[in-house]
């Protein structure tokens, strides 16, 4: 097939776009008019953003979310069937990393057509790098469990793991939810283990604080409604 599908990252908060976004990238999303999103008024609130004198009127926004059928699925893999670019964009970050766009990705394969990562900012990755943790192993999983007691065990799962092997446990919260997060972490986790929160990242105001257990303890931070990122190493 002559058709491509790119996958196109996005920003990770309103900040400068040239500080995450290659110039290499603008020139293909103007040259895009099929996007397929996860929200319509975000994936268009970007393209405006980076690209002000590209028309909203002339693109073809598709949605694929959490909510999308299968039987929805196979009707936007008809889009595969015409000769041109379509575009994935995610709500913030990279497409199919923790994205639904990964089901698109993998019916693309099957088709035949030619798959296209682009560069862009990973809040995962960022925070890995800038965590000091071992970026040799590691593991993420999502958001953990909001019920008091299932996450005490998650928490302790992820110690016990991490400990075990060495291996860095990466994980998120709703940015609401981010402070509570940070103080069971603090009161399940032991003092040693090495606990670091990666807010804000490629913004004015990124906050990357990574330190043990006892040291949290003595030093108070507010993350509260800010996109974070939560790393554990236990060694």
């Amino acid at each position: 097939m002559n058709c491509r599908l790119y996958l196109i990252p996005t920003l990770l908060g309103d900040g400068d776009y040239l500080r995450s976004i290659p110039r290499y990238n603008l020139q293909l999303i103007d040259s895009i008019r099929t996007f397929v999103v996860e929200n319509e008024k975000s994936a268009r609130k970007f393209i405006k953003t980076i690209l002000p004198e590209k028309k909203q009127s002339e693109l073809s926004i598709r949605i694929l979310n959490k909510y999308t059928s299968e039987e929805e699925l196979q009707e936007l893999s008809k889009l595969f069937e015409h000769q041109q670019s379509i575009g994935i964009l995610s709500e913030a970050g990279l497409p199919a990393v923790a994205d639904q766009g990964a089901r698109l990705v993998r019916v693309a394969h099957l088709k035949g057509v030619r798959v296209i990562p682009l560069v862009g900012p990973s809040s995962i990755l960022l925070a890995l790098m800038a965590s000091g943790m071992n970026g040799q192993q590691f593991k993420f999983h999502g958001y953990l469990p909001i019920d008091k007691s299932e996450r005490k065990s998650a928490i302790q799962l992820l110690e016990t793991e991490s400990r075990k092997n060495g291996s860095t446990q990466i994980f998120m919260e709703t940015p609401y939810r981010n402070n509570q997060l940070l103080e069971d972490l603090i009161k399940y986790c032991r003092p040693d283990t090495h606990l670091c929160v990666a807010a804000n990242l490629t913004l004015e105001d990124e906050r990357v604080i990574s330190q043990t257990v006892r040291q949290w303890t003595q030093k108070k931070a507010d993350f509260h409604k800010k996109p974070a990122i939560f790393l554990l190493n236990a060694e």
